[in-house]
């Protein structure tokens, strides 16, 4: 039997999750200078008429579902390196999750911001995961041919790689955070 512990565990250049002998590696991000990291990511969610009516007047059966949606989507970037094997636990300074009703469609924007040395994009994406599967497990007594879609990073700032916006993207009401 191989010996997984010799050898070296760092990254290679060009391929940061893999180490010299080709195994996925967390990256080493011991080096990197701590910057201020936002990402902001998309997604939606198709209901029935029956559903969205009744996320739109607050009479689903479950309750308040945009509000166990908002809790679930900041929960979900919090947890984010529990659900993805290579990422690393971050402390997040801010996440907000938003809403856009657009009959029949749910439109979730989420913005994580943290200050340090990695990202925030997955915990972005993880966040609006977990909204919009709360909305549809609080839905799915109205039927479960409710469609998540479209999820999506929209933009990242902060670190070595800069700025990106997806082209095309509109931006939302500015975030009280930036």
């Amino acid at each position: 039997m191989a010996d997984d512990t010799v050898g070296s565990h760092r990254s290679l250049p060009g391929s940061p999750h893999f180490d010299a002998r080709g195994r996925a590696v967390m990256v080493d991000v011991g080096g990197k200078p701590e910057t201020e990291r936002v990402a902001v990511a998309r997604g939606a969610i198709t209901l029935s008429t029956e559903a969205f009516a009744a996320v739109t007047s607050g009479t689903a059966a479950k309750g308040d579902v945009l509000g166990v949606a908002r809790i679930a989507g900041i929960g979900g970037a919090k947890r984010t390196s529990d659900l993805i094997p290579l990422c690393h636990p971050l402390l997040l300074t801010s996440v907000e999750v938003r809403f856009r009703l657009d009959e029949p469609r749910v439109e979730v924007e989420t913005v994580v911001v943290c200050t340090g040395p990695t990202g925030v994009e997955m915990e972005a994406l993880c966040a609006v995961g977990a909204a919009l599967l709360t909305i549809y497990d609080m839905t799915k007594a109205y039927g479960r041919g409710h469609i998540i879609s479209d999820i999506r990073l929209v933009s990242k700032s902060g670190g070595r790689s800069g700025h990106f916006r997806r082209e095309g993207e509109q931006p939302w009401l500015e975030s009280k955070t930036r």
